[in-house]
């Protein structure tokens, strides 16, 4: 009972929340997460009564399975963007930006710290400031796509966008993989080639092959059923399946294999659109379909926040220099890379600024360096802190670059009159009721 009463409340805290948000003009993505924070275990919950908030990270926790599922989802709907007639005019561009601009993030964070390593080598080791560096190439690809969704922004920005912030996971986990490899060998003296080299190599090509057999059996189980309703319902099943296949782990020998459920999913969708002729149709029931499960997804993320690294001001020093330089980096990367390749002006200058959310994929690299030990406590918190201030301001710039680029445009007065005569009608019919 208390789970479900959770969830609800959950749900309805952060619906709620977008109303009371409303005259601000904030996005809904940042009233869920602002929702989660209010009935997370720093302020409804410290009241200790289960099931009107959050108590305890473990409560929390306990509905990590709504946070899978629906980045399942998300990267599904991801990867509507790769279909190959517009992979044609955006492709080379969207992987030119999507690699430089994560490569440059991590080069300037990486220089950041390791000078502020040589200040402070007490407070900052080395492997340390290397594995920050690499985690700061992720970027979160749901903040994003629920702007773009909630705004229906649409341009050449938009368009080019979404398969960066897919192609910028593929590139941060590699990074990460031999970033780490290198902190943990200057941790422990001893080099490890399959953590820098093969693991990585593996969970990329099969998360992307998972994808791809879990899109082609969904386009040929698609041919068995007539009604959209039968054939929405065996969609969102693979995706189910896709997205739970994609959590397993376990080795083989020296070599870890595991997946990436954001690549894996995205690769399902990406086959699925570009063989499924029903797919476009079909992906916009999805998305209906979802609403509440991302509304939950984000409001449970809010709840995660941990407010405690404000504590630290050493924790706060570093996490503003990480914050300041990781901006930086997506910022200029995206502008040198969008003019090397020849992009539009307004691209040039607002993508950047579209990147700068930061969280789900950040938080399992940080999760992943607490095998240095002590030194990983440092890292999460650095991460924790960034991811806090990325996911609540994040979405507000991404929405103000997108309309400052002209893709999100305001609502038309004609709209604005039918909705004015539809709630007219609507309280002079309850009136006359009365």
């Amino acid at each position: 009972m208390n789970t479900l009463l959770s969830v609800s409340i959950a749900l309805l805290a952060g619906l709620l929340m977008t109303r009371l948000f409303k005259p601000l003009k904030l996005p809904a993505v940042t009233a869920y997460l602002i929702a989660g924070v209010f009935i997370g275990p720093y302020c409804l919950g410290a009241l200790g009564i289960e099931g009107l908030g959050f108590a305890s990270f473990g409560s929390v926790e306990s509905l990590g399975l709504i946070s899978e599922v629906a980045l399942g989802f998300i990267a599904f709907s991801i990867g509507n963007e790769f279909r190959l007639n517009d992979l044609k005019k955006t492709g080379k561009q969207a992987l030119v930006i999507g690699v430089l601009q994560a490569v440059v993030a991590m080069l300037l964070v990486d220089a950041a710290l390791v000078g502020l390593h040589f200040l402070i080598p007490d407070k900052l080791s080395l492997p340390q400031a290397l594995t920050l560096g690499a985690i700061a190439t992720a970027t979160a690809p749901a903040a994003t796509l629920m702007v773009v969704r909630q705004y229906k922004a649409d341009g050449p920005l938009t368009r080019l966008l979404l398969p960066i912030v897919a192609l910028d996971d593929a590139v941060g986990l590699v990074a990460f993989a031999v970033s780490f490899g290198i902190a943990k060998t200057l941790v422990s003296g001893s080099v490890d080639l399959i953590s820098i080299l093969v693991n990585p190599f593996i969970e990329i090509l099969l998360s992307l092959v998972l994808g791809a057999v879990a899109g082609w059996v969904l386009t040929q189980l698609e041919k068995l059923f007539n009604s959209n309703t039968n054939r929405l319902n065996l969609t969102i099943g693979v995706v189910f399946l896709t997205a739970s296949l994609s959590m397993l782990d376990f080795t083989v020998g020296p070599v870890h294999v595991h997946f990436s459920s954001l690549l894996t999913c995205m690769m399902l969708g990406t086959v699925f659109c570009n063989l499924c002729p029903l797919s476009e149709d079909l992906m916009g029931a999805t998305d209906k379909w979802t609403s509440p499960l991302f509304a939950l997804f984000f409001v449970i993320s809010g709840a995660e926040l941990e407010l405690g690294v404000f504590t630290d001001l050493a924790i706060v020093g570093i996490g503003v220099i990480y914050i300041l330089s990781r901006s930086a980096g997506k910022y200029f990367g995206a502008f040198g890379s969008a003019k090397l390749t020849r992009c539009d002006g307004k691209i040039c200058k607002y993508l950047g600024i579209t990147l700068l959310p930061q969280a789900g994929v950040a938080l399992g690299m940080c999760t992943t360096a607490m095998q240095l030990g002590e030194q990983g406590a440092l890292i999460r918190n650095i991460t924790l802190f960034a991811v806090l201030i990325y996911e609540l301001c994040g979405p507000i710039f991404t929405r103000m670059a997108l309309t400052a680029a002209g893709e999100i445009r305001p609502m038309s007065d004609e709209v604005k009159n039918r909705r004015h005569h539809k709630l007219s009608a609507l309280n002079q019919k309850t009136d006359d009721t009365h």
